[in-house]
């Protein structure tokens, strides 16, 4: 079976696309890792690894609002690289001519006795 290579159009559309997710990118604000836990009226807790340890830290209401978007945006930031890195696979093995695939050898079974 041979693959097909992607139309100049499909193409086209896909560049549109990815440059779509890379304006998104750019209209996101501060990022970061982490959780947010409620602890008491207005006490907040940041949890994250950093070197492959654990820290939390002790955040005011302010703070945690702050950082909730941070982490929403991160969030948002990953599944359009995600979306980009999907774009680029179909546009890199999709645009040009790969390598002429074997076709699979069927190897009998033997029998069983």
């Amino acid at each position: 079976m041979m693959e097909r290579i992607l139309s100049q159009k499909e193409v086209r559309q896909l560049q549109s696309r990815y440059q779509e997710l890379q304006s998104e990118i750019t209209r996101l604000g501060w990022i970061a890792q982490g959780s947010l836990m409620h602890k008491a009226p207005n006490a907040w807790r940041l949890t994250r690894k950093v070197k492959a340890k654990t820290l939390t830290t002790a955040l005011s209401q302010a703070q945690a609002s702050l950082f909730a978007q941070a982490i929403a945006n991160h969030r948002r930031l990953e599944e359009l690289l995600q979306q980009m890195r999907e774009i680029s696979q179909i546009v890199l093995l999709g645009s040009v001519p790969g390598v002429k695939k074997r076709p699979r050898q069927k190897h009998p079974k033997p029998p069983l006795t």
